[in-house]
């Protein structure tokens, strides 16, 4: 059996994308072919050289080329705040407010159980090391208004309530975005100023 042409493997390649399907792909392909060749070729080569050298933040698990990514890294940032998000792209949302200045943890995801997505699996044992370490003075639960996201929510909070704290410190506060996010909402699609109303009006929960 004779290999695929290189233009069929290059349009199925280009449908590895979200929300791309087969035509979109096609026009995609074409595009590159017909007009910009040479956009092309440095498309390709740089998503090569990001698959070999980005990965994970030892810290938050946000996506960075070094140990620790620049927020981590930045002594300027408040280390007793810190976000929970369900992915890197939150992160951006948030920090495009320019209206938060504590770090963040990346859960890479939500607890769900009938998908074999546990705590362990979103770095729940990660994150109460960090809290502890750190002796965080406030989380914000950044996740999504969705029912996974509420679960996940929710888990955290109980979990928060048995982190060992220095004696004579105050309690963990333990709060979530505010309303102005949409019930199924996730944050990379909300507006800057409803994110950011919903991040300074945030609720204790």
């Amino acid at each position: 059996m004779s290999a695929k042409p290189l233009l069929h493997q290059l349009v199925e390649s280009l449908q590895c994308l979200p929300g791309v399907g087969k035509k979109s792909a096609q026009r995609m392909a074409y595009q590159l072919l017909e007009r910009n060749r040479n956009g092309a070729l440095r498309l390709a080569d740089v998503l090569q050289e990001s698959m070999r050298s980005i990965g994970n933040c030892e810290m938050c698990r946000d996506y960075t080329e070094t140990r620790l990514c620049t927020i981590c890294s930045n002594e300027k940032r408040d280390a007793q705040m810190l976000c929970i998000v369900e992915s890197p792209a939150d992160i951006a949302a948030i920090e495009s407010t320019a209206g938060y200045s504590g770090r963040y943890f990346v859960l890479m995801g939500n607890l769900s159980p009938l998908d074999g997505i546990g705590p362990d699996e979103i770095g729940l044992t990660s994150l109460a090391r960090l809290v502890s370490e750190q002796q965080c003075q406030e989380v914000i639960i950044a996740t999504s208004a969705t029912v996974e996201g509420e679960a996940t929510a929710h888990y955290i909070k109980a979990m928060l309530t048995n982190i060992d704290r220095v004696e004579g410190s105050e309690p963990i506060r333990v709060t979530r975005l505010a309303q102005g996010v949409p019930i199924g909402g996730e944050l990379g699609y909300i507006d800057q100023s409803t994110l950011s109303l919903s991040l300074a009006n945030r609720q204790d929960i």
